[in-house]
Protein backbone atom coordinates (compact mmCIF):
# COMPACT_ATOMS: atom_id res chain seq x y z
CA UNK A 1 0.00 0.00 0.00
CA UNK A 2 2.21 2.87 -0.87
CA UNK A 3 5.35 1.42 0.70
CA UNK A 4 8.62 0.31 -0.35
CA UNK A 5 10.03 -0.80 2.47
CA UNK A 6 8.66 -1.42 6.74
CA UNK A 7 9.42 -1.94 10.03
CA UNK A 8 9.52 -5.44 11.80
CA UNK A 9 8.71 -5.58 15.16
CA UNK A 10 11.12 -6.67 18.08
CA UNK A 11 10.65 -10.28 18.95
CA UNK A 12 12.91 -13.84 19.10
CA UNK A 13 12.18 -16.91 17.90
CA UNK A 14 14.71 -19.20 19.29
CA UNK A 15 12.87 -22.38 17.22
CA UNK A 16 13.26 -21.14 14.32
CA UNK A 17 16.11 -19.32 14.92
CA UNK A 18 14.54 -15.89 13.36
CA UNK A 19 15.65 -12.77 15.21
CA UNK A 20 13.83 -9.41 14.46
CA UNK A 21 15.14 -6.00 14.80
CA UNK A 22 13.37 -3.27 15.95
CA UNK A 23 14.14 -1.07 12.39
CA UNK A 24 13.18 -2.77 9.48
CA UNK A 25 15.59 -6.01 9.52
CA UNK A 26 15.01 -9.95 10.17
CA UNK A 27 18.26 -11.75 10.29
CA UNK A 28 18.47 -15.45 9.89
CA UNK A 29 20.45 -16.27 12.89
CA UNK A 30 20.52 -20.16 11.50
CA UNK A 31 18.82 -22.12 9.05
CA UNK A 32 15.41 -22.30 10.79
CA UNK A 33 13.10 -24.85 10.59
CA UNK A 34 10.77 -23.88 7.76
CA UNK A 35 10.00 -26.28 5.23
CA UNK A 36 9.93 -25.48 1.94
CA UNK A 37 6.53 -25.94 0.39
CA UNK A 38 4.90 -25.53 -2.91
CA UNK A 39 1.38 -25.51 -4.30
CA UNK A 40 -0.16 -28.97 -4.10
CA UNK A 41 -3.28 -29.52 -6.33
CA UNK A 42 -6.02 -31.94 -4.72
CA UNK A 43 -8.96 -33.48 -7.10
CA UNK A 44 -12.53 -33.47 -4.99
CA UNK A 45 -15.57 -33.56 -6.67
CA UNK A 46 -14.42 -33.34 -9.82
CA UNK A 47 -12.31 -30.11 -9.20
CA UNK A 48 -9.00 -29.33 -8.80
CA UNK A 49 -8.30 -27.56 -5.77
CA UNK A 50 -4.74 -25.72 -4.83
CA UNK A 51 -3.74 -25.77 -1.27
CA UNK A 52 -0.78 -23.79 -0.67
CA UNK A 53 1.47 -26.24 1.94
CA UNK A 54 4.56 -24.09 3.17
CA UNK A 55 4.89 -23.17 6.60
CA UNK A 56 5.53 -20.08 7.77
CA UNK A 57 5.90 -17.35 10.99
CA UNK A 58 4.55 -13.46 11.91
CA UNK A 59 6.59 -11.03 13.49
CA UNK A 60 5.54 -11.96 17.06
CA UNK A 61 7.33 -15.53 16.54
CA UNK A 62 3.84 -17.48 16.00
CA UNK A 63 4.38 -20.49 13.34
CA UNK A 64 1.28 -21.45 11.02
CA UNK A 65 1.37 -24.96 9.73
CA UNK A 66 0.63 -23.23 6.22
CA UNK A 67 -0.72 -20.31 4.09
CA UNK A 68 -4.16 -21.05 4.33
CA UNK A 69 -4.25 -21.37 8.50
CA UNK A 70 -2.51 -17.69 8.53
CA UNK A 71 -4.98 -16.13 6.06
CA UNK A 72 -8.13 -17.21 7.37
CA UNK A 73 -7.08 -15.99 10.72
CA UNK A 74 -5.85 -12.58 9.22
CA UNK A 75 -8.83 -12.03 6.52
CA UNK A 76 -11.33 -15.23 7.26
CA UNK A 77 -14.28 -13.03 7.57
CA UNK A 78 -15.59 -9.96 5.95
CA UNK A 79 -14.43 -8.07 8.87
CA UNK A 80 -11.03 -9.18 9.41
CA UNK A 81 -10.55 -8.20 5.71
CA UNK A 82 -11.76 -4.87 5.79
CA UNK A 83 -9.79 -4.22 9.68
CA UNK A 84 -6.46 -6.01 7.95
CA UNK A 85 -6.68 -3.58 4.82
CA UNK A 86 -7.51 -0.67 7.16
CA UNK A 87 -4.22 -1.19 9.85
CA UNK A 88 -1.76 -1.05 6.54
CA UNK A 89 -2.56 1.66 4.91
CA UNK A 90 -3.13 3.36 8.68
CA UNK A 91 0.50 2.21 8.98
CA UNK A 92 2.17 4.46 6.17
CA UNK A 93 -0.39 6.98 7.01
CA UNK A 94 2.25 7.42 9.87
CA UNK A 95 5.44 7.71 7.93
CA UNK A 96 6.84 10.56 6.32
CA UNK A 97 6.76 11.65 2.73
CA UNK A 98 10.02 11.13 1.70
CA UNK A 99 12.44 8.88 0.51
CA UNK A 100 13.67 7.54 3.33
CA UNK A 101 10.50 7.47 4.82
CA UNK A 102 9.41 5.32 2.08
CA UNK A 103 12.23 2.72 2.50
CA UNK A 104 11.98 2.73 5.88
CA UNK A 105 15.38 4.47 6.83
CA UNK A 106 17.21 2.63 3.96
CA UNK A 107 17.37 5.43 1.73
CA UNK A 108 20.66 4.38 0.30
CA UNK A 109 19.14 1.12 -1.32
CA UNK A 110 17.52 3.88 -3.70
CA UNK A 111 20.42 4.04 -6.12
CA UNK A 112 21.29 0.42 -6.16
CA UNK A 113 17.30 -0.56 -6.61
CA UNK A 114 16.97 2.08 -9.44
CA UNK A 115 20.14 0.47 -11.23
CA UNK A 116 18.73 -3.00 -11.12
CA UNK A 117 15.07 -2.04 -12.17
CA UNK A 118 16.66 -0.13 -15.02
CA UNK A 119 18.73 -2.84 -16.29
CA UNK A 120 15.57 -5.43 -15.98
CA UNK A 121 13.54 -2.94 -17.60
CA UNK A 122 15.77 -2.34 -20.52
CA UNK A 123 16.57 -5.59 -21.52
CA UNK A 124 12.77 -6.13 -21.58
CA UNK A 125 11.64 -3.15 -23.96
CA UNK A 126 14.01 -4.66 -25.76
CA UNK A 127 12.92 -8.01 -26.32
CA UNK A 128 9.57 -7.18 -26.87
CA UNK A 129 9.10 -4.14 -28.63
CA UNK A 130 10.97 -2.85 -31.79
CA UNK A 131 13.44 -0.57 -31.17
CA UNK A 132 13.25 -1.30 -27.46
CA UNK A 133 9.91 1.16 -27.78
CA UNK A 134 11.32 4.04 -28.91
CA UNK A 135 8.87 4.45 -32.12
CA UNK A 136 5.98 3.98 -29.50
CA UNK A 137 4.00 6.33 -27.33
CA UNK A 138 4.78 4.13 -23.99
CA UNK A 139 2.30 3.95 -21.41
CA UNK A 140 3.48 2.48 -17.94
CA UNK A 141 1.00 2.08 -14.49
CA UNK A 142 3.07 2.64 -11.25
CA UNK A 143 1.45 0.35 -8.63
CA UNK A 144 1.99 1.25 -4.72
CA UNK A 145 3.80 4.16 -6.46
CA UNK A 146 4.46 5.88 -2.80
CA UNK A 147 5.83 9.19 -3.29
CA UNK A 148 6.49 8.89 -7.00
CA UNK A 149 10.00 7.80 -6.32
CA UNK A 150 9.84 4.82 -8.86
CA UNK A 151 8.49 7.10 -11.79
CA UNK A 152 10.83 9.67 -10.96
CA UNK A 153 14.04 7.80 -10.79
CA UNK A 154 12.98 5.50 -13.99
CA UNK A 155 9.93 5.22 -15.62
CA UNK A 156 9.59 8.72 -16.98
CA UNK A 157 13.15 8.13 -18.46
CA UNK A 158 11.34 5.55 -20.58
CA UNK A 159 7.47 6.15 -20.90
CA UNK A 160 5.62 9.06 -22.49
CA UNK A 161 2.97 8.68 -19.62
CA UNK A 162 3.10 7.07 -16.59
CA UNK A 163 -0.21 6.77 -14.13
CA UNK A 164 0.52 6.43 -10.72
CA UNK A 165 -1.72 4.06 -7.77
CA UNK A 166 -1.06 5.13 -4.07
CA UNK A 167 -4.11 4.43 -1.88
CA UNK A 168 -2.21 6.32 1.11
CA UNK A 169 -3.05 10.51 0.60
CA UNK A 170 0.06 12.08 1.44
CA UNK A 171 2.41 9.95 -0.76
CA UNK A 172 0.26 11.09 -3.48
CA UNK A 173 0.34 14.61 -2.78
CA UNK A 174 3.91 14.31 -2.47
CA UNK A 175 4.28 12.29 -5.86
CA UNK A 176 1.72 15.23 -7.56
CA UNK A 177 4.66 18.00 -6.36
CA UNK A 178 8.17 15.51 -7.24
CA UNK A 179 6.67 14.82 -11.01
CA UNK A 180 5.76 18.69 -11.43
CA UNK A 181 7.47 19.58 -14.98
CA UNK A 182 9.59 21.69 -13.39
CA UNK A 183 11.03 19.37 -10.84
CA UNK A 184 11.57 16.91 -13.53
CA UNK A 185 14.57 16.76 -15.77
CA UNK A 186 12.60 15.09 -18.97
CA UNK A 187 11.72 16.25 -22.78
CA UNK A 188 8.35 17.57 -22.75
CA UNK A 189 6.42 14.43 -24.47
CA UNK A 190 6.95 11.92 -20.97
CA UNK A 191 4.97 13.03 -18.39
CA UNK A 192 3.05 11.62 -15.06
CA UNK A 193 -0.64 11.49 -16.06
CA UNK A 194 -3.08 10.03 -13.38
CA UNK A 195 -2.90 10.07 -9.63
CA UNK A 196 -5.42 7.46 -9.48
CA UNK A 197 -5.65 7.38 -5.14
CA UNK A 198 -7.58 3.80 -4.91
CA UNK A 199 -5.81 0.37 -2.99
CA UNK A 200 -4.68 -2.20 -5.19
CA UNK A 201 -7.29 -4.63 -4.55
CA UNK A 202 -10.44 -2.40 -6.08
CA UNK A 203 -8.37 -0.94 -9.24
CA UNK A 204 -9.34 -2.07 -12.03
CA UNK A 205 -7.37 -0.01 -15.03
CA UNK A 206 -8.41 0.91 -18.10
CA UNK A 207 -8.92 -1.54 -21.06
CA UNK A 208 -5.41 -1.81 -23.07
CA UNK A 209 -4.01 1.43 -21.76
CA UNK A 210 -0.61 0.33 -20.54
CA UNK A 211 2.69 -1.56 -22.24
CA UNK A 212 3.85 -2.20 -18.61
CA UNK A 213 2.32 -2.22 -15.26
CA UNK A 214 5.06 -2.01 -12.84
CA UNK A 215 4.14 -3.47 -9.30
CA UNK A 216 6.87 -3.13 -6.52
CA UNK A 217 7.04 -3.53 -2.55
CA UNK A 218 3.53 -3.30 -2.19
CA UNK A 219 1.52 -6.76 -3.37
CA UNK A 220 2.51 -8.42 0.31
CA UNK A 221 -0.38 -6.17 1.57
CA UNK A 222 -2.91 -8.15 -0.20
CA UNK A 223 -4.55 -11.09 0.77
CA UNK A 224 -3.91 -14.23 -2.07
CA UNK A 225 -7.19 -14.02 -3.24
CA UNK A 226 -6.85 -10.10 -4.00
CA UNK A 227 -3.75 -10.77 -5.38
CA UNK A 228 -4.70 -13.05 -7.65
CA UNK A 229 -8.16 -11.12 -8.52
CA UNK A 230 -6.30 -8.00 -8.70
CA UNK A 231 -4.11 -9.58 -11.80
CA UNK A 232 -6.76 -11.21 -13.22
CA UNK A 233 -8.06 -7.47 -13.91
CA UNK A 234 -5.41 -5.76 -14.94
CA UNK A 235 -4.15 -8.00 -17.57
CA UNK A 236 -6.98 -6.45 -19.37
CA UNK A 237 -5.32 -3.20 -18.96
CA UNK A 238 -2.38 -4.22 -21.07
CA UNK A 239 -1.71 -3.77 -24.37
CA UNK A 240 -0.81 -6.18 -27.25
CA UNK A 241 2.89 -7.33 -26.15
CA UNK A 242 2.61 -5.72 -22.50
CA UNK A 243 3.74 -7.03 -19.00
CA UNK A 244 3.66 -6.75 -15.47
CA UNK A 245 7.46 -6.46 -13.74
CA UNK A 246 6.69 -7.48 -9.98
CA UNK A 247 9.33 -6.86 -7.54
CA UNK A 248 9.24 -8.02 -4.39
CA UNK A 249 10.81 -9.37 -1.06
CA UNK A 250 11.46 -12.70 -1.16
CA UNK A 251 10.90 -14.93 2.18
CA UNK A 252 13.68 -18.18 2.00
CA UNK A 253 11.04 -20.22 2.70
CA UNK A 254 6.86 -20.30 3.06
CA UNK A 255 6.27 -16.57 4.31
CA UNK A 256 6.72 -13.80 7.10
CA UNK A 257 3.76 -12.07 8.53
CA UNK A 258 4.37 -8.64 9.37
CA UNK A 259 1.45 -8.17 12.30
CA UNK A 260 3.13 -4.13 12.25
CA UNK A 261 2.03 -3.13 8.87
CA UNK A 262 0.04 -6.35 7.89
CA UNK A 263 1.86 -7.50 4.99
CA UNK A 264 3.18 -11.05 4.05
CA UNK A 265 6.83 -11.68 2.49
CA UNK A 266 6.18 -14.73 0.09
CA UNK A 267 8.73 -17.56 -0.97
CA UNK A 268 9.70 -17.79 -4.81
CA UNK A 269 7.55 -20.98 -4.49
CA UNK A 270 4.18 -18.78 -3.18
CA UNK A 271 4.86 -16.56 -5.99
CA UNK A 272 5.26 -18.77 -8.46
CA UNK A 273 1.63 -20.87 -7.07
CA UNK A 274 0.20 -17.70 -7.10
CA UNK A 275 1.34 -16.36 -10.47
CA UNK A 276 -0.21 -19.55 -12.10
CA UNK A 277 -3.61 -18.79 -10.52
CA UNK A 278 -3.64 -15.48 -12.16
CA UNK A 279 -3.25 -16.74 -15.86
CA UNK A 280 0.23 -15.30 -16.02
CA UNK A 281 3.67 -16.37 -16.72
CA UNK A 282 7.19 -16.10 -15.76
CA UNK A 283 9.26 -14.76 -19.33
CA UNK A 284 12.15 -13.81 -16.90
CA UNK A 285 13.09 -12.92 -13.37
CA UNK A 286 16.48 -11.45 -11.68
CA UNK A 287 17.56 -11.63 -8.37
CA UNK A 288 18.32 -7.63 -6.82
CA UNK A 289 22.18 -7.33 -6.11
CA UNK A 290 23.96 -4.22 -3.91
CA UNK A 291 21.53 -4.55 -0.83
CA UNK A 292 22.71 -4.56 2.76
CA UNK A 293 23.07 -8.31 3.63
CA UNK A 294 20.26 -7.73 6.93
CA UNK A 295 17.71 -7.03 4.13
CA UNK A 296 15.47 -9.64 2.74
CA UNK A 297 16.15 -11.01 -0.77
CA UNK A 298 14.55 -8.95 -3.29
CA UNK A 299 13.50 -10.59 -6.71
CA UNK A 300 12.27 -8.96 -9.99
CA UNK A 301 9.51 -10.80 -12.40
CA UNK A 302 8.55 -9.87 -15.85
CA UNK A 303 5.16 -11.67 -16.19
CA UNK A 304 3.00 -12.06 -19.76
CA UNK A 305 -0.53 -13.53 -20.16
CA UNK A 306 0.97 -15.76 -22.72
CA UNK A 307 3.82 -18.22 -22.33
CA UNK A 308 7.23 -17.50 -22.97
CA UNK A 309 8.20 -18.63 -26.75
CA UNK A 310 11.28 -20.88 -26.74
CA UNK A 311 14.18 -19.60 -28.25
CA UNK A 312 17.14 -22.19 -29.17
CA UNK A 313 15.31 -24.07 -27.66
CA UNK A 314 14.93 -22.56 -23.58
CA UNK A 315 12.97 -20.23 -22.31
CA UNK A 316 14.40 -16.21 -21.61
CA UNK A 317 14.51 -17.70 -17.89
CA UNK A 318 16.21 -20.36 -18.19
CA UNK A 319 19.10 -18.89 -16.19
CA UNK A 320 17.20 -17.89 -13.21
CA UNK A 321 19.85 -17.84 -10.06
CA UNK A 322 18.75 -19.29 -6.58
CA UNK A 323 17.70 -17.04 -4.29
CA UNK A 324 19.59 -15.85 -0.65
CA UNK A 325 18.23 -15.60 2.57
CA UNK A 326 18.45 -12.06 3.64
CA UNK A 327 15.27 -9.91 4.49
CA UNK A 328 13.38 -6.43 3.85
CA UNK A 329 10.21 -5.52 5.99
Amino acid sequence: MGRDISPAAATFCALNHWFFLSKTQLVASGKGALRVGVGVRVKEEGLTQIRMEAAGLDSDGRQFRNAEEMWREEVGDSDKKTQWYRQGVGYWEGVEASVDGVLGGYGHVNEPDIKGSEAFLEALLTDRFSDSGRNQHLVALDCGAGIGRITKNLLMRYFNEVDLLEPVSHFLDAARVNLAPENLGVADSHKASNFYCVPLQEFTPEVGRYNVIWVQWCIGHLADDDFISFFKRAKAGLKPGGFFVLKENIAKNGFVLDKEDRSVTRSDSYFKELFSRCGLHVYRSKDQKGFPQELFAVKMYALTPDPPKMVNGTRPNSKAKTNRPGIIR
